[in-house]
């Protein structure tokens, strides 16, 4: 993978090894984090949407089978654990919006409150940390 800055044109470069031309790739997985060429992680944010999204799905339909400590218990295991992994390299991405949107609505459900209302209580209430502050938290906690 050849990295670009904006404004660059990709380079013809040319690796060899044992005779085999290796080919420039504009994106590839590495542990659980999708990296494209440019490093903005709209290629990661993209394909961890879709999972979140599956999660808050299946937080909307156990919901009136499960008290809410049940429904943290499900959000703790599943949706922080795909929301949070590689949020040091890509909380602080315009993308990242997305993310914290669909966080948000996951919290409306749990806490059983409009679209429209404000989770900024509800998200002290159930102590948990928004997108935002996990960045800033794993961030200097790690480093």
């Amino acid at each position: 993978m050849q990295f670009l800055i904006k404004d660059n044109s990709l380079i013809d470069l040319f690796i060899t090894h044992e005779n085999k031309k290796t080919t420039n790739i504009c994106n590839t997985k590495f542990l659980g984090i999708t990296l494209d060429n440019t490093l903005n992680w709209k290629t990661n944010i993209n394909m961890t949407i879709p999972k979140l999204s599956t999660v808050c799905f299946a937080i909307r339909r156990v919901r009136p089978f499960l008290s809410q400590e049940s429904l943290m218990m499900v959000y703790y295991s599943y949706f922080r654990l795909i929301m949070t992994c590689g949020v040091t390299f890509w909380g602080n991405s315009y993308y990242s919006t997305n993310i914290f949107r669909l966080q948000k609505k996951t919290i409306r459900i749990i806490m059983r409150i409009r679209n429209r209302d404000s989770c900024r209580e509800h998200f002290r209430k159930l102590k948990i940390l928004t997108l935002q502050s996990q960045y800033i938290y794993y961030h200097f906690h790690f480093f």
